[in-house]
């Protein structure tokens, strides 16, 4: 990332981007009555609406992204709740993840491959990691980034965390719950 990324970010917050997404991604619904209970880690979590979901599950969350006015968004959406989430501002071309052990860590929608080795030495004996992210895709009407370089190749994510046991994956069309569809790959994985 780059001052001029945290710049569109913070501009795209700051123009009401992504206000109606308060829901968790479906993804974690599904899975979190599998899911260890503890300390959760959601990175590139926008205004946090996978933070708070987690906050409100009983988990002791920190919430990490580049946009300072999207981690507001969250940290107003918490206070109006009466959620404790720790908010954290970060550049991952300057700065890594917590150096704290998860029961849980959370990626929807993003992409950095140097994290992925931090993402994975995060995770406790037992812990699991819950990423979704697009992928590439050649059909018309798809949503998300247009650019294959935030889009994983075919199979890719498995690759990723092939170290993991994996104990699902899926890749691809979704109907999201506002309605766009999307081109994603989604994995659940346990560090043993």
């Amino acid at each position: 990332m780059s001052d001029a990324d945290r710049q569109r970010w913070d501009s795209r917050y700051a123009a009401g981007e992504y206000s109606g997404r308060t829901h968790p991604t479906v993804l974690l619904e599904q899975w979190q009555a599998e899911l260890p209970r503890g300390r959760a880690l959601d990175v590139a979590c926008g205004a946090g609406r996978n933070a708070l979901y987690l906050a409100s599950l009983g988990y002791s969350v920190d919430a990490v992204d580049i946009s300072n006015v999207a981690l507001e968004r969250g940290a107003a959406s918490a206070a109006e709740q009466g959620m404790q989430v720790n908010w954290i501002n970060a550049d991952f071309d300057h700065d890594t993840l917590p150096e704290k052990a998860y029961e849980l860590v959370v990626v929807s929608r993003f992409l950095d491959h140097r994290l992925i080795p931090q993402i994975q030495d995060r995770l406790q004996a037992g812990g699991h990691v819950v990423y979704e992210q697009h992928v590439r895709t050649t059909l018309p009407d798809i949503g998300g980034p247009r650019s294959n370089r935030f889009r994983l190749r075919p199979q890719e994510l498995l690759s990723l965390f092939r170290d993991l046991t994996v104990r699902y994956y899926y890749e691809g069309l979704i109907a999201d719950p506002d309605g766009n569809r999307m081109a994603l790959a989604q994995l659940v994985a346990r560090h043993d």
